[in-house]
């Protein structure tokens, strides 16, 4: 696929001008690459790092859940009922997606050990999907108010990166319920999951946004 071509540029930002890691995070459905970019000054991240963070769009699709309407969605999702009928085609093109995207770093001049990938929602699953499977050996993955289904962990994962995983009590979108057992499922796998919950909605808050910013932090100063 010309992924150069098909795909809209990531925005990106960028903390210092001597890059030596990179972030990249997927938004949820309908969102777009500026979604979640307000995280970055929100993480009270030292002055003096100098990360790359990357934050690409997803291609504009035909949603089944939405009456078919297209908006930008790293897969296609089926019925509310977001654990069933997975679209497993769909979230294998989002990883080659990804799979491009990491190499554009590492072709930069970042190793992919000071790389991590996060994602909200369908682009934490995403995310998940592509850190676990993909062959390299990455910092970390961040998954924020996501799931990760049975059909998804399909084989042993390649890299059991580290996770760190969030979500809200009060999501109606994806149930509490359902990103435990996804949490627990990845556990069995052997991934090493840190789990947070915040009394939240499908949504993001400042509590979650620290916690990741110090997670990032040392991760990355781990490499």
């Amino acid at each position: 696929m010309d992924f150069e071509n098909s795909f809209d540029k990531p925005v990106i930002i960028e903390t210092n001008s001597t890059t030596d890691a990179c972030v990249i995070v997927l938004h949820g459905l309908g969102a777009d690459g500026l979604d979640l970019a307000d995280i970055v000054a929100q993480m009270n991240l030292p002055e003096d790092i100098a990360w790359r963070f990357v934050f690409p769009n997803a291609p504009v699709q035909a949603v089944t859940v939405n009456g078919g309407m297209s908006m930008r969605s790293w897969y296609d999702i089926y019925s509310l009922d977001i654990a069933q009928r997975i679209d497993v085609q769909g979230i294998a093109d989002s990883v080659l997606y990804v799979k491009y995207l990491i190499e554009q770093q590492i072709a930069q001049g970042i190793v992919e050990q000071r790389i991590v990938l996060a994602g909200f929602s369908q682009g934490g699953l995403v995310a998940l999907k592509s850190g676990l499977y993909l062959d390299y050996k990455i910092a970390g993955i961040v998954a924020l108010s996501t799931y990760f289904p049975e059909v998804c962990l399909d084989a042993e994962p390649l890299d059991k990166a580290p996770v760190f995983m969030t979500h809200g009590y009060q999501d109606t979108v994806i149930p509490y319920e359902v990103a435990e057992a996804s949490r627990v499922r990845l556990q069995n796998a052997g991934v090493d999951v840190e789990w947070h919950a915040y009394p939240m909605a499908h949504n993001v808050c400042l509590q979650e946004i620290h916690d990741m910013g110090a997670w990032l932090l040392a991760r990355l100063n781990l490499q």
